[in-house]
């Protein structure tokens, strides 16, 4: 079998570093790709648009080009003077330095967006980052509008999963309670410089209306998903021994001997809500 390899191409941000292996860096530069992206995301007037990890600044450039300004956050510190002196030719670039997991998205989108409280999250997520930074996410979902990010394409399978699947976990229930997940396309190696050895794949996740949010304590139903999905071999019984007993089990409507692969997301709502009722 023969292996088509995609011609080099120029690098769109009009800048070149080296990509750092320990901070999982690959740096996009398939300009088809990008495109893809902007029109994902279609900026409008007035939005409060942050990229996490603008890296050279492919997708940083055509939405500044596209919508005027920008805020990125960057932990490379290599990266902040290119970045800074690129971006001066397509808009107005405000560089937040440092690591996005410090970042309070919820005081940003105070000072972004004063009218409305939201800012809309875009980045190429690292792959060795990127179940944190969702997390992190989540803990601000109130202050966002919605997320395009470019991840592992086997980690949108795990955000999208359904109850039944093998890749259905502890990430697809907890950012399914709070968010809409729709995977949007398939992005190939060759799209990185340098390749990765997997596909990723491209994400909107849209955090749902505060009213239709049925979790009751964020806390109780988080560590009810932990440890249901802490040993997934094993029953609802025994995986959430010392959380449940088997009749908060059952008063959730929920199958003693079931694994939590089985569960759809509401059962787990319901049961965390049960148990924080308590």
């Amino acid at each position: 079998m023969s292996t088509f390899t995609e011609p080099a191409k120029p690098n769109p941000s009009g800048f070149s570093a080296e990509a750092k292996k320990h901070l999982g860096q690959n740096f996009l530069h398939d300009r088809s790709v990008i495109d893809k992206i902007v029109q994902a995301i279609d900026p409008k007037p007035g939005d409060a648009i942050v990229e996490i990890g603008p890296g050279q600044g492919a997708l940083t450039f055509p939405l500044l080009r596209r919508h005027g300004a920008i805020t990125a956050i960057e932990f490379d510190r290599d990266l902040h003077a290119p970045l800074q002196a690129a971006a001066r030719e397509h808009g107005t670039l405000h560089l937040i330095e440092g690591d996005v997991l410090g970042v309070d998205f919820s005081a940003l989108a105070t000072a972004l967006a004063p009218a409305d409280g939201q800012i809309r999250l875009a980045g190429n997520l690292p792959y060795n980052l990127s179940s944190p930074i969702l997390f992190h996410a989540l803990d601000h979902a109130a202050a966002i509008r919605d997320m395009h990010f470019m991840l592992q394409k086997e980690v949108v399978e795990r955000m999208a999963a359904g109850p039944g699947s093998k890749v259905y976990g502890r990430l697809s229930v907890m950012l399914q309670a709070y968010c809409m997940v729709t995977p949007l396309f398939v992005v190939p190696p060759g799209a990185f410089r340098p390749a990765p050895k997997v596909d990723s794949a491209v994400v909107r996740l849209v955090p749902r209306a505060a009213d239709t949010i049925e979790v009751g304590d964020r806390r109780v139903f988080a560590n009810v998903v932990r440890a249901g999905f802490g040993q997934r071999r094993k029953t609802l019984r025994n995986a959430l021994n010392g959380v449940a007993d088997v009749a908060a089990i059952e008063a959730a409507g929920l199958r003693a001997d079931a694994r939590a692969e089985q569960v759809e997301v509401a059962g787990f709502v319901r049961l965390a809500n049960f148990l924080a009722s308590g």
